[in-house]
């Protein structure tokens, strides 16, 4: 219960950052359709303070704009599937899920990329296989990363040439 009540709060933030909502009119729409689904689910119960937040806090860690589009995505995910056991019947639970699959729509689908990274923990480096494999790939692996570093100097310097500070 505390993960549904808390992560209420986390969706207005959501909304917000990505800039998706185009008029103060639907913001406060949404804000309002926020507001009964906090009551909805009781949550100025005590309990929602304990552990501290469940979504914020992961968000702060996420820096880069395509980084945030990952976890966002996971966490637009997490509150379809909690809507999912709402009473679909309410207009503000229904406003809040459209407006949830439109913000899905317009991120890729960073589940992939979390399928990649978790198949990357389950990697057995102890064994000689693997190991071997990625001793081949090691040049390769730090040539991508020169090339990611590389670039990100480089818009760092355009941007520096292109302003007028």
């Amino acid at each position: 219960m505390a993960f549904q009540t808390y992560s209420l709060f986390v969706l207005s933030i959501i909304v917000v950052s990505f800039g998706h909502v185009e008029n103060r009119l639907h913001l406060l729409q949404l804000q309002n359709d926020i507001d009964k689904l906090k009551a909805d689910f009781n949550s100025s119960h005590s309990d929602v303070a304990d552990g501290g937040p469940i979504f914020t806090e992961k968000l702060s860690g996420w820096t880069e704009r395509n980084e945030k589009r990952i976890i966002l995505s996971q966490i637009i995910s997490m509150y379809l599937k909690m809507l999912e056991n709402t009473d679909r019947s309410k207009a503000h639970v229904r406003n809040i899920s459209e407006e949830l699959h439109t913000l899905k729509e317009s991120l890729s689908d960073g589940s992939k990329k979390i399928e990649d990274l978790k198949d990357l923990t389950k990697l057995q480096m102890s064994d000689l296989k693997i190991q071997r494999k990625a001793v081949n790939e090691l040049f390769s692996v730090l040539q991508k990363l020169g090339d990611t570093s590389s670039s990100h100097k480089r818009k760092r310097r355009q941007f520096q040439r292109l302003c007028k500070c």
